[in-house]
């Protein structure tokens, strides 16, 4: 199914405001899935939007969802990527995940027993790559330890882009957002922790939500494109494959 045919049938459907439909004209958008710490993926999928955006003279946006950390092996290389890239003509939006979300509950400590569910899925390869030391799998009376070391070497610049990471994005007919949205609660309402780590609820929902929702976070082979959102997450810590979709008017393609 097209992204054209996908917003026919939005239209089709019942609606209770006018609908925007793709993006306002004479915009590009590139979107970015889960990097989990992929820097050689990262750097190749830069390359591409550079070479695709070199002749388009509108306006550009670039959209990362989230997940910049954990699981691959240069989380922080990844981190010094974003801040350093050279799309100084785009206007670049980082949405927060909520694997960046469990860095910052680790690093404030205010929740003592976050520090072994982020070890679990992914943190002690972030940690490594800012090169804390880790021996093994760290026991209770590690934690503070490497809290206190991770204080220590994580970058100023690091803390000041986690902190200023965004929830969701707005703009035509899209909502960019890490996982996915409640289904039957209106955008304005939607709850931090949906946003963040929503799965079923919302992957196996047929309900339009009054854009279609572009995320991340739920990994498949392939993107996803459905009439209510489009999957962006294809596992590329693991499979190689970091997908970059491009819109433009009701347009969408993948790089």
């Amino acid at each position: 199914m097209t992204l054209k045919s996908l917003f026919k049938k939005i239209l089709n459907s019942k609606q209770s405001e006018p609908l925007p439909i793709g993006l306002p004209k004479n915009h590009r958008l590139y979107c970015i899935g889960d990097i989990h710490g992929r820097l050689d993926l990262l750097e190749e999928v830069h390359q591409k939007i550079a070479s695709d955006a070199l002749n388009f003279n509108g306006s550009k946006i670039l959209v990362y969802l989230g997940d910049y950390v954990d699981r691959g092996v240069h989380s922080k290389q990844v981190v010094d990527c974003l801040l350093g890239s050279s799309f100084s003509d785009f206007e670049k939006v980082f949405l927060l995940g909520n694997h960046e979300q469990v860095l910052l509950q680790f690093l404030r400590g205010k929740d003592p027993s976050i520090a072994h569910d982020w070890f679990r899925f992914g943190g002690l390869s972030t940690l490594v790559s800012y090169d804390v030391k880790v021996q093994g799998i760290p026991t209770s009376k590690d934690l503070e330890r490497l809290r206190t070391e991770f204080r220590e070497k994580l970058p100023a610049m690091h803390l000041g882009f986690f902190d200023k990471l965004i929830l969701n994005y707005e703009i035509g007919g899209y909502f960019f957002v890490h996982a996915g949205v409640k289904p039957k609660v209106k955008l304005t309402r939607q709850r931090p922790e949906d946003m963040l780590w929503i799965r079923e609820e919302f992957l196996n929902s047929d309900v339009f939500h009054g854009r279609v929702i572009v995320h991340g976070h739920s990994v498949t082979d392939e993107p996803e494109m459905r009439h209510n959102r489009i999957g962006m997450d294809t596992g590329a810590y693991a499979s190689g494959r970091l997908t970059c979709a491009v819109f433009e008017d009701a347009g969408c393609r993948f790089l």
